[in-house]
């Protein structure tokens, strides 16, 4: 037993079971989106979820410990923020359990609860990848070297659109990491549905990428990213999106943001731009995320 793990009640039933289950993470609800629609996209998450037949795994740290089914108080908690939870990578668990804290999780800090719970499936918004200008910042997400390293199915809209897509791609290459879009040869840009890149894989339904996933765990110990573009009908206008784009770095370049400070003032300024409108983005393939994640991790149960 990891003495810094709780795994509540309903989860570890689930696994011990053989039930399908999706470990979602915490920081889209705690440093992500504003109040209060953080915590009503963090219901529908579990609620989509559990329709499609697995069971939700919200992932955070509470008092200093790793909890993998956090309860809506303990997360409503976190989100609230006079507590200050940090924002807490893999990386930093060590630290933040060590010091009693409490923390959201971002996608490696997730996938490194689910690794030590026994979870195959993660579901999240997009992933964290190369900045731009990488080149001279070396700025790049720990979510990719988490990829590279943990045997999971992770469902995502692909990665962030303030990032550098074209070199985040060619990073999961060179790491390991399979790519295969849901229904899709274009790779998602997040706000976006194609993002302007190829891909070389696709999967038609949960079930082909289920069995692609059991195929792949027994030669790599890599993650396979399930791509999972946003609706037409909640994709941003791209001439906005755009125009989003050149303001939101505009506001990073004028507030010095660097380091982890860079991804919420872009995506704050984004919001906005926009008037709410990728706030409303944001949800839709997030909670679409966590349905496609439930299907493909009850399915894998099944297999």
């Amino acid at each position: 037993m990891n003495p810094w793990l709780d795994v509540r009640d309903e989860v570890a039933d689930a696994l011990k079971s053989g039930r399908g289950v999706v470990a979602l993470e915490s920081t889209i609800v705690v440093h992500g989106l504003p109040e209060p629609t953080n915590l009503e996209v963090a219901r529908a998450c579990e609620d989509a979820v559990r329709e499609a037949g697995a069971v939700p795994a919200t992932v955070g740290v509470v008092d200093g410990r790793v909890v993998v089914g956090l309860t809506p108080s303990e997360l409503a908690h976190l989100a609230d923020p006079s507590t200050k939870a940090a924002k807490l990578s893999s990386r930093d668990l060590g630290l933040a359990l060590g010091r009693g804290a409490h923390g959201a999780t971002t996608v490696a800090g997730t996938l490194a609860a689910a690794r030590a719970a026994g979870i195959a499936v993660m579901a999240t918004g997009g992933l964290g990848g190369v900045h731009r200008g990488a080149t001279s910042t070396y700025d790049e997400s720990a979510d990719l070297t988490a990829l590279s390293k943990t045997s999971a199915l992770v469902v995502a809209s692909g990665v962030k659109s303030i990032l550098d897509i074209g070199a985040t791609l060619e990073r999961l290459d060179t790491l390991g990491v399979a790519v295969a879009g849901y229904r899709t040869s274009r790779f998602p840009g997040f706000y976006l549905a194609d993002s302007g890149f190829a891909l070389d894989w696709r999967v038609e339904s949960a079930e082909d990428a289920a069995r692609a996933f059991v195929a792949h765990r027994a030669f790599n110990a890599s993650a396979m990213l399930l791509a999972n573009p946003i609706a037409l009908a909640s994709a941003l206008d791209e001439s906005l999106h755009a125009a989003a784009l050149a303001a939101a770095f505009a506001e990073a370049e004028r507030v010095g943001a660097s380091g982890k400070e860079v991804t919420p003032v872009l995506l704050a300024e984004f919001a906005r731009f926009s008037a709410g409108a990728s706030v409303a983005a944001n949800r839709d393939l997030v909670v679409a995320n966590a349905g496609l994640a439930g299907d493909v991790a009850a399915r894998l149960a099944a297999q």
